[in-house]
């Protein structure tokens, strides 16, 4: 699914430059603001319903049921069907589900200490949506029922009786 790969990262990519590059372009903080939030939402909606299913088999979704309890739904591809996912493809979808965040994070920091208050709203959103996208599709890949600090726990274990 190379074009699926090339959605995935544009949208990622382009919030990321526009977030970098509008005081050079508007010194409007709402055009800027708009800009950035709307590719951010592009990408949320992309990463959730469409590149995580396709590039790693993966899905996830929440509903509010009658008495107004949420419920987080969680899917994975099993057996014959995840054999076709394509590793290079599943490994750029977690390299930019994990670093985009990481970058957002030091975003907020930048802004935090440079006093740029207005910026921290908007890094704030990046943040939420892709933190969001990140917790779903890692509860996804670890299981529900799992704890995410036990599967990393778990994973590090692995890793150091390998090596």
């Amino acid at each position: 699914h190379p074009y699926v790969t090339m959605f995935h990262l544009a949208f990622r990519i382009s919030a990321i430059v526009a977030y970098m590059l509008c005081g050079w372009f508007s010194n409007s903080f709402i055009t800027s603001f708009v800009v950035v939030v709307l590719l951010l939402s592009m990408d949320f909606w992309t990463v959730k319903n469409i590149t995580g299913r396709l590039m790693v088999g993966l899905r996830w979704w929440n509903y509010v049921d009658d008495n107004g309890k949420s419920h987080w739904v969680f899917e994975s591809k099993k057996g014959v069907q995840q054999n076709r996912i394509n590793t290079t493809e599943a490994r750029i979808f977690w390299l930019a589900l994990i670093l985009c965040p990481l970058l957002w994070s030091v975003f907020f920091v930048a802004a935090l200490f440079s006093l740029k208050f207005k910026w921290l709203l908007l890094v704030w959103i990046a943040i939420v949506l892709n933190g969001a996208n990140l917790y779903g599709y890692v509860k996804c890949k670890m299981g529900n029922e799992k704890n995410i600090s036990a599967a990393t726990s778990d994973f590090l274990r692995k890793q150091v009786i390998q090596n």
